[in-house]
């Protein structure tokens, strides 16, 4: 039989694992990172000799095919055509259909991470091969951010995971509350 002292001690518990369990619960959610960009082919500012024939980007966390996006523009903003994203793993390869000519140009990326929580970036390198053909000429442009930004950043911006996340884990919360209040129920009043 447990008497009202030990039933208190025992509740007290209870309140301390469940306090404990939605502690681990609400401390993990920022461990579950968003995805970023570790590695670059061309690399962030590179000046290359020569023009490169791939893009490849790494990542930290696996990504999507279907929602990975890689986008290249040359000095006038404008789309500079490739392949489609070839996903493996963490790494996605676009091929270019064209050699490029001496010039400064902005890779565009947008990923998907685990979370569902959409990473975009941007970084430029240049071309600068003593032999290969002048680049084309900025124009000032009085629009919005260039195409390729435009073309990276459609969609809405938002997360299904991390959603998902905190739903689950209030129900988890809100399960073990009544399972709680149900044992206290349950037990034999002196």
């Amino acid at each position: 039989m447990i008497t009202p002292s030990r039933r208190s001690a025992v509740v007290r518990l209870a309140a301390a694992l469940l306090a404990a369990g939605l502690a681990l619960l609400v401390a993990a959610t920022p461990a579950r990172a968003h995805n970023s960009l570790t590695s670059a082919s061309p690399a962030r500012e590179a000046m290359l000799p020569s023009a490169p024939t791939e893009i490849t980007l790494e990542f930290l966390a696996r990504l999507d095919p279907a929602f990975t996006t890689i986008v290249l523009t040359d000095g006038t903003k404008r789309r500079v055509p490739t392949g489609d994203p070839v996903v493996t793993g963490t790494k996605s390869t676009v091929q270019l259909t064209d050699t490029l000519p001496n010039g400064t140009y902005t890779v565009a990326y947008r990923v998907v991470s685990a979370d569902g929580h959409p990473v975009q970036g941007s970084y430029p390198f240049t071309v600068a091969d003593p032999a290969g053909a002048a680049a084309p000429t900025a124009v000032p442009t009085t629009g919005p951010a260039s195409p390729a930004v435009a073309a990276v950043t459609a969609g809405d911006g938002r997360g299904r995971g991390t959603i998902l996340g905190v739903a689950g884990g209030a129900a988890v919360v809100l399960i073990l509350a009544v399972g709680v209040l149900r044992w206290r129920r349950r037990s034999p009043r002196r």
